[in-house]
């Protein structure tokens, strides 16, 4: 009985970290959750910023601000392969350190967005942004999963998505404000300005991640993804993902062109219609809690379903701006919950290649995003009703694509 108790032993504690489940001790969940949310909006609301800024940009390249939204696609699609290349490096390297160096690289790029001449070169700098800003948001997801207490990671992933979200809203709002006084090349020096002060709290609040072994390499974390794609509730989900996010940005994107009747052409009310769907991004990550009572995949269906009838609703009500208001809080409320259980209802299934896994996530949803618009302008000649109800039907397709995860928790 004389023997050391294990809480005493170096070599007791020094075993203990030998899953990636089991660190040696959690991270702090409270100041890790507020940098990885505040992150999410900056770097995800890079791709929306250029929305607020096409007339002004348009004027100063040369061009039309139609010719202009391709800084917006180009953006997307980069920013969905940036997805990719982190979702793996962060399996191989760790999350804190993709993280720093995306941020150093996305600093550099957005210094240089700024600094275009033309066209051409805005586009092509936007694409070196966006793939180097697509590093963070896999890394940062696939850091909650290692690095926070399994009761802590459904909150952080609900206010982290939540805050993705919000950057469509907050980061057009403040690219308006920042280029009515400044310009909106200083939209971009300032964000990179952002950025290059994140990485003092990124290397003071995030934990590096233990390495496992030798295990393959970084081959094997790219070679992950393709065994993740060859099951096919994954693939489901990950196709559901494209709904909701090409359903989210088709909805704001068709109250800009294709206008309610109610408040079409009034800039400031359509502004105020965007901004009213805010108080539910908060809303959700404080419920958080009482949502995590449902399981995830539970969680998704029935947030799609809510989605798909909010949207439904809303084509309805285009001539009453209050009752389409709160048909797109509903809406964007849905989403805010739907979003996190997908990622939780993947990580179940991923096994220890979750960063490969909320890799392919996210270049789902930026797939969606980027197809959003498009889906909007091949629909105008249906009207605002018209575009809200083929969403309907598309975010009824995503219940389908989700119930196969959802039997699957009961079968297995």
């Amino acid at each position: 009985m004389s023997h050391p108790t294990p809480t005493t032993s170096p070599r007791h504690t020094a075993a203990a970290p030998s899953t990636p489940d089991q660190p040696p001790s959690w991270a702090p969940a409270v100041s890790t959750i507020a940098l990885l949310t505040a992150l999410g909006v900056l770097m995800v609301g890079q791709m929306y910023t250029v929305l607020a800024l096409l007339h002004p940009m348009a004027t100063a390249l040369g061009t039309t601000s139609g010719q202009a939204t391709w800084t917006a696609t180009a953006f997307g699609f980069a920013y969905a392969a940036g997805f990719l290349l982190a979702g793996p490096l962060s399996d191989r390297y760790g999350s804190r350190a993709v993280i720093t160096a995306g941020l150093v690289a996305a600093t550099a790029a957005t210094l240089a967005v700024g600094a275009a001449p033309d066209l051409t070169w805005a586009v092509a700098l936007r694409i070196v942004q966006g793939l180097t800003a697509g590093t963070f948001a896999p890394s940062a997801l696939s850091y909650v999963v290692r690095h926070l207490a399994p009761q802590r990671r459904g909150t952080a992933l609900t206010c982290i998505t939540s805050g993705m979200l919000a950057a469509a809203v907050i980061m057009q709002i403040g690219a308006q404000a920042v280029a009515a006084g400044l310009g909106w090349r200083a939209v971009f020096w300032i964000g990179a300005a952002l950025m290059a002060l994140s990485l003092i709290p990124v290397r003071r609040v995030l934990q590096p991640t233990l390495r496992r072994g030798s295990g393959g390499g970084l081959r094997q974390a790219f070679a992950a993804m393709p065994q993740l794609l060859g099951q096919p509730r994954l693939v489901a989900l990950y196709l559901s993902t494209v709904a909701l996010m090409a359903s989210f940005v088709a909805v704001y994107t068709a109250v800009a062109i294709a206008g309610p009747p109610g408040i079409a052409g009034n800039s400031s009310a359509i502004l105020a219609l965007r901004a009213s769907a805010l108080p539910a991004l908060v809303a959700v990550p404080v419920l958080a809690p009482v949502l995590q009572r449902l399981a995830a995949p539970l969680r998704s269906v029935l947030a799609f379903a809510l989605a798909a009838l909010a949207v439904a609703a809303g084509s309805f009500l285009g001539g009453h701006t209050v009752a389409l208001a709160i048909a797109l809080l509903l809406f964007v409320a849905a989403l805010a919950a739907a979003a996190p259980a997908v990622v939780e209802t993947i990580n179940a299934g991923a096994a220890h290649a979750r960063g490969a896994a909320v890799a392919l996530y996210g270049c789902s949803m930026f797939i969606g995003a980027s197809l959003g618009p498009q889906l909007t302008g091949a629909l105008t000649g249906l009207g605002f009703a018209g575009i809200l109800r083929v969403v309907a039907a598309t975010l009824a397709l995503g219940v389908l694509l989700a119930l196969p995860a959802l039997r699957n928790r009961h079968t297995g």
